[in-house]
């Protein structure tokens, strides 16, 4: 079966980055949609977002697409796609590094990409269904959750695994502790 989302995929989009934009200025205003981006040729269901606060753009996971898009919020249009991918499913953008951390489903690949020339600078390769990205500033820590029961530990300035936690099962999602050292 095959699901096409064009129309509500804009919608979803604009909402995200508007609760996203609202959260991160802390406004205290309702929210109101400002505009939709289109998205011609993405099919299939979308995963996880980034935000680029300071660059104003939005990395989207078209999972079902095997790409991500790259949104320019100021000008309201896509200006590039990261094609190739495997089902790409969690994402985090870390502007000190201008680095995209990019977790694909099929096979488990971490695909590590130039905040600005979108090219590959690396990848970690953890086997299986890559999914949730967390990164956490305070230590340069990235966070990704991967198969059957795990999450590995990334020292993000190189991109090296440095450890591993186990779990019990796929760690479908997981959130940083914003005031202290565990992992929710």
């Amino acid at each position: 079966m095959k699901c096409v989302l064009r129309p509500s995929l804009q919608a979803i989009v604009a909402l995200v980055f508007c609760y996203t934009l609202a959260t991160v200025r802390a406004q205290t205003t309702p929210l109101q949609l400002k505009q939709t981006i289109a998205l011609p040729g993405v099919e299939g269901r979308i995963d996880h977002f980034a935000l680029d606060v300071a660059g104003e753009r939005l990395f989207v996971c078209a999972l079902g697409n095997n790409t991500v898009e790259i949104l320019d919020l100021r000008m309201g249009e896509r200006i590039h796609s990261i094609t190739g991918l495997g089902a790409p499913q969690g994402i985090a953008y870390i502007p000190e590094l201008n680095r995209i951390f990019v977790a694909n489903d099929k096979g488990g690949i971490c695909k590590i990409y130039d905040g600005k020339s979108f090219q590959a600078v690396g990848e970690l390769d953890f086997k299986d269904d890559a999914d949730n990205v967390r990164y956490d500033d305070a230590t340069k820590k990235l966070y990704v959750g991967f198969g059957s029961g795990g999450i590995a530990v990334v020292n993000a300035p190189d991109g090296k695994q440095i450890g591993s936690i186990k779990l019990s099962a796929h760690p479908e999602a997981f959130e940083l502790e914003k005031t202290g050292k565990r992992i929710l």
